[in-house]
């Protein structure tokens, strides 16, 4: 960066994030994935010229140039996330003043398709959580939360944002912060209540030692959990477990195993948190998916 360009780029990118979270009211998540997408793009505005001029006078062919060095190297989810962010940003340079029109406006948004989650049987699920339960306090921790990951269908997100006040573990309850700041009411079941309960009574006090945090889920230093503890945890499971699932493929296991035992769609979209019930029909995709791979392994004869 030369010159005087990284203030000006510093001071764009800070009034832009006033306007997602105050004017906009973006989920604090995507907030900070527009902020990264408008970044990256400032940066290469810079390569340029002056920023300032160079984004005064950028059009839609400049824009198509940015985002196909970048398809390089995503796919085309995030490719509509970037291209969204940039709309959003020049609303913003717009109502700076910094120019009239918004050259993003008419970019086209590459297809996303169906794409169809991945889940895991039972026995699979099985094994991976028994892999966590290492006697240690962090083992026992993990299996706690990677059980009522499960068993709830949360997000990493809300797993990690949980305090001890949103516990019910009588009631086999759960409040749950979700997209947008939405609150919802989770149940978990018997499995998850009894490992939950022998991370509070043994694991959590251990690693809380003196302090007394408010979060559910503690790191060995006795504060909240990151998300990507939680990740990187879960990696080491699942090799150990003979899987190459991700931690979100218990969120999805959640939910089809939900629909494949009769439960009404709008029942697991509301468990869910799914603000569009859209979200919660790629589900039914799996379910078919499942169905099709079981009748072609029993009923092979019959070319399905």
């Amino acid at each position: 960066m030369n010159g005087t360009a990284p203030d000006t780029a510093l001071l764009l990118l800070s009034g832009y994030r006033s306007r997602l979270i105050a004017l906009e009211r973006r989920a604090p998540l995507t907030a900070e994935t527009y902020l990264g997408e408008v970044r990256q793009f400032l940066a290469w505005l810079e390569t340029r010229g002056d920023l300032r001029e160079v984004l005064a006078r950028a059009d839609t062919a400049v824009l198509a140039l940015y985002l196909e060095a970048r398809r390089k190297n995503i796919g085309p989810r995030s490719s509509a996330k970037g291209i969204s962010a940039l709309r959003s940003f020049f609303r913003y340079i717009i109502d700076e003043g910094l120019r009239a029109d918004n050259p993003a406006s008419i970019l086209e948004l590459p297809r996303k398709g169906t794409r169809i989650p991945a889940v895991l049987s039972r026995q699979k699920i099985e094994t991976l959580l028994e892999a966590s339960a290492s006697g240690t306090l962090l083992g026992i921790r993990n299996r706690a939360l990677y059980e009522l990951i499960y068993s709830a269908g949360l997000r990493v997100s809300e797993a990690v944002h949980l305090d001890l006040q949103d516990l019910f573990l009588g009631e086999g309850l759960l409040k749950v912060k979700g997209k947008g700041g939405k609150e919802r009411i989770c149940i978990f079941g018997k499995e998850a209540r009894l490992h939950l309960k022998r991370y509070l009574d043994e694991a959590r006090p251990a690693l809380a030692g003196r302090r007394h945090p408010r979060a559910l889920f503690l790191g060995r230093r006795g504060k909240r959990l990151s998300r990507k503890g939680i990740w990187k945890n879960y990696s080491l499971l699942a090799i150990i477990a003979g899987t190459s699932s991700k931690l979100h493929t218990l969120r999805h296991s959640f939910a089809t195993g939900l629909l494949a035992g009769g439960a009404d769609l709008r029942q697991v979209q509301e468990l869910l948190g799914h603000s569009d019930l859209a979200t919660t029909q790629i589900y039914t995709h799996v379910d078919v998916s499942l169905l099709r791979e079981n009748h072609r392994r029993y009923l092979p004869t019959l070319g399905v």
